[in-house]
């Protein structure tokens, strides 16, 4: 007899823009399971549907502040939502909810942009050292703990 497994509690962060259309582009795998989103962008509220939603300030390593902002934001988010897995496609926002995620024993995942076609973007090169499963889309990129799997693309 096959026990079923209980849909997983996601959490998927992307900033908005690019990565933003990456993470939707994976709504499919997240069928069946809790997901909740997180983003940059407050105005792609519309595009989950009755999904949990949130945002965080957008920042980078520039806006000390901002990052401040949004880390403190993160660990709230990640603490309330309790999530097993965090899948993110960058950039900044997702890395750190990766690092957050961590205190919650979360799995993480995190696919780098289709656009770093020479090398991994900053986030995915602190991601691949951090992530449980960091992908490329891209296959000259896979190496070490860096894996191609395809494109979301």
């Amino acid at each position: 007899m096959t026990r079923a497994r209980r849909p997983q509690r996601i959490l998927a962060v992307a900033s908005s823009g690019g990565h933003w259309v990456q993470l939707s582009r994976l709504k499919p795998a997240f069928e069946g399971h809790d997901v909740a989103y997180l983003t940059t962008e407050p105005g792609h509220r519309r595009e989950v549907g009755s999904a949990r939603f949130y945002s965080v300030p957008d920042a980078n390593r520039n806006a000390k502040g901002k990052l401040a902002l949004a880390t403190a934001k993160l660990v709230w988010i990640v603490l309330r939502e309790r999530p097993d897995v965090v899948v993110s496609t960058g950039a900044a926002p997702g890395y750190l909810a990766l690092r957050v995620a961590k205190l919650v024993r979360a799995r993480t995942v995190w696919v780098d942009s289709v656009a770093n076609v020479e090398e991994l973007s900053m986030s995915g090169r602190l991601a691949s050292t951090k992530a449980d499963l960091c992908l490329t889309q891209w296959p000259h990129l896979a190496e070490g703990r860096v894996a191609y799997e395809g494109a979301v693309l």
